[in-house]
């Protein structure tokens, strides 16, 4: 190549070299000046975010307060430890040291981490309630412990123990399920949620508004500080329509029934049995309001707190412990017996049937015509026989030739009365479907009927051999018995119903919700939920039975009301033996007062409690002799006490900072509970 070609080509080359180096430093200038300038911005706010964490700061759960404004289920704030899944898997070590210092086993730590719906980097609650000397120790160590926070939180207390359990129902955490469905509406990993009673019915107005809480974290993952937070709105307070002192009196009465039966001998019936429970309903007959509502055996509402250990929740469910978180007041259903001849009397003498002036001739026994073997005669249960009577007096001594009688006449008459005269009655006292009280768990009963047993026959072929309505069937129905079973509840509002002459209310359990002043704020107003149309009449001839049940001599609950102050305070009731089948009958007993212008009427049945007047009827004149003494009030408004108790939350530091200057604490003693379905938060 010539000598001057050979100079250019270098030449060339240098000044190619000499624009690309230009080039690249040209790029490199545009691109740092776009990272320092351009989108300083940009990686400022990402270098905060990875130096900061959000968390949720729960609500603390409105208050449930009784009709004079005690507070049933309150709150107090505890100390929550929680530990982040992330952090864990970076210093492994700290699990242990978290175990040791709660005094649980490091595998509870793993496993609480594994099965935990919050996310990896929010901390996981692992104890609750814990000491504020744990508490501290952990703020005063945390190079020891990253990934660790200890917060403040509300915890539900109920400061009148089990009273009104199954009222007032228990919170848990939140599922994963449930917060799939609720997120959306502002519930977190962690809330609260009712699962039973009034906390599970209206958890929309107990639950509250969240708040947050944007902390400042190092390196370490620990918390230095707080850029910003947002207050909760705490939930609003449910005021029940349930009065403390009755509600006391009731569970106490209902309890100690029950345990005199438990397992006692009688001289009638022999040894009663070891699975005696009861329930007990009071209600405003002129509303719907329940002023009281127990069932036995019953239950610690604080045993949900910070989730149930495996040994609270084995016992209460344990079938010896006799189901103690069934509220038999609504989900216990039982046959009715004689108290079902409400239905049977309204349905005669409405649909004209008989006349309250009829006379049956009671022999003592009713032998079905055309009928064959020693089932077709059928006795009064105590073996009397009273002769010529008309209804109230049939009704007052619960004879039940009469009302086989009765029976015997609709079934011949169907042409005349319908199929059904006596079912369709008892619909409209709400026998055979929910009340619609504000409680979960309400059980629907039912009435025995054609249509029934063509359905049972249907489902349960081997179990109900028969589809046919017999005689018999109609016989056993017309005075309570065969497959009919109606809940407590069921029966107080039918009761009431006819007390009031003939509104049936839906059973009303919250007065409303009111502020922190006490103040009313949404009322919930009573509902009718239908009529039962009663001539003045009839209503007259039932109501002289239900008296005579008390004041005349021939009235199966006479005896137990002897000595009772019918002319300033007139009762009327009924008694109700319930057989069942290879055990001591159920005992029931309903009454309502004071005539002429009722105001309550009372329920109790006591499983496997014998007859209705020594079984039960002792309990009830029991609570009417207290409302005789302590008539209810109308709810109270406008005590300021509520404020503290809702909003103690609020007023503390969501997470506990380390104090300037330290008394120490030793390692360990702790009072933590081990929080098995995560830890307790307000919500």
């Amino acid at each position: 190549m010539p000598e001057k070609t050979k100079r250019v080509s270098l030449s060339f080359r240098a000044r190619l070299l000499g624009l690309t180096g230009v080039a690249l430093m040209g790029g490199l200038l545009a691109r740092l000046y776009a990272l320092q300038v351009l989108e300083a911005p940009t990686f400022q706010q990402a270098a905060v975010q990875n130096s900061t964490r959000v968390v949720s700061v729960p609500a603390p759960r409105g208050l449930i307060l009784s009709r004079e404004q005690n507070v049933l289920a309150g709150n107090k704030v505890v100390d929550v430890l929680g530990l982040s899944a992330y952090e864990a898997t970076l210093h492994p070590k700290v699990e242990g040291r978290v175990a040791h210092l709660l005094g649980i086993p490091t595998s509870q730590v793993k496993a609480d981490l594994r099965n935990s719906e919050y996310s990896a980097y929010v901390p996981t609650p692992i104890g609750s309630n814990i000491s504020q000397a744990t508490a501290l120790y952990v703020a005063e160590h945390a190079n020891e412990f990253p990934g660790v926070t200890t917060t403040f939180e509300t915890q539900r207390t109920y400061p009148y123990g089990s009273t009104a359990a199954h009222v007032l129902g228990y919170v848990g955490a939140i599922s994963p399920q449930q917060l799939a469905k609720l997120a959306s509406k502002g519930y977190a990993p962690g809330d609260q949620i009712g699962l039973a009673g009034v906390e599970a019915s209206y958890q929309n107005y107990l639950h509250g508004t969240p708040g947050a809480e944007k902390l400042i974290v190092n390196s370490f993952g620990q918390e230095v500080g707080v850029a910003s937070k947002t207050r909760p709105k705490p939930g609003g307070n449910v005021q029940l329509t349930i009065s403390l002192p009755l509600q006391r009196y009731v569970d106490t009465l209902l309890a100690q029934r029950v345990n005199q039966l438990q397992g006692t001998y009688n001289s009638y019936f022999g040894r009663y049995s070891n699975d005696v429970t009861g329930a007990a309903v009071v209600e405003n007959v002129q509303n719907g309001s329940v002023l009281a509502m127990a069932s036995y055996p019953t239950y610690q509402p604080s045993q949900w707190v910070g989730g149930i250990s495996y040994a609270n929740y084995a016992k209460l469910t344990n079938p010896s412990s006799h189901n103690p978180l069934l509220n038999r007041a609504i989900s216990g259903v039982y046959t009715p017996g004689s108290t079902f001849k409400l239905a049977t009397a309204s349905a005669a003498l409405q649909d004209g049937l008989l006349t309250p002036t009829t006379i049956i001739n009671d022999t003592g026994h009713f032998v079905i015509p055309n009928c064959y073997g020693s089932f077709c005669s059928l006795h009064n249960s105590g073996g009397e026989t009273l002769g010529p009577i008309d209804i109230s007096t049939a009704i007052s001594a619960s004879d039940d030739v009469f009302f086989y009688t009765l029976g015997y006449r609709f079934y011949t008459q169907q042409s005349k009365f319908g199929s059904t005269p006596i079912q369709n009655m008892a619909a409209k006292y709400g026998w055979g479907s929910p009340t619609g009280i504000a409680l979960p768990g309400e059980a629907a009963g039912m009435v025995d009927s054609p249509a029934l047993r063509r359905k049972l026959h249907a489902l349960y072929p081997k179990a109900y051999p028969y589809s046919t309505w017999y005689v018999a069937d109609q016989l056993e129905m017309s005075f309570g018995q065969g497959l009919t079973e109606i809940s407590p509840l069921q029966m107080a509002n039918a009761y009431a119903t006819f007390a009031n002459g003939g509104t049936r209310y839906v059973p009303r359990i919250a007065e409303g919700i009111v502020n922190d002043n006490g103040n009313l704020v949404k009322r919930f107003a009573p509902k009718v939920a239908g009529h039962v149309p009663l001539s003045p009449a009839v209503r007259a001839a039932i109501l002289a039975g239900f008296e005579g049940v008390i004041s005349n001599p021939l009235g199966t609950a006479h005896g137990i009301f002897l000595g009772w102050p019918e002319s300033t305070y007139t009762l009327a009731g009924k008694t109700g033996t319930a057989s069942v089948q290879g055990q001591v009958p159920n005992a029931w007993f309903v009454a309502f007062g004071p005539e002429p212008n009722p105001k309550y009427v009372v329920v109790v049945v006591i499983k496997e409690g014998g007859f209705g007047d020594t079984g039960a009827a002792p309990v009830v004149r029991k609570i009417f002799q207290y409302l005789k003494d302590h008539p209810v009030g109308p709810p109270t408004y406008g005590l300021k006490h509520l404020a503290a108790g809702s909003t103690a939350a609020l007023n503390a530091p969501h997470h506990r900072s380390v104090p300037a200057k330290s008394t120490g604490s030793a390692k360990g003693g702790s009072n933590a509970t081990a929080a098995k379905s995560g830890a307790s938060s307000g919500g």
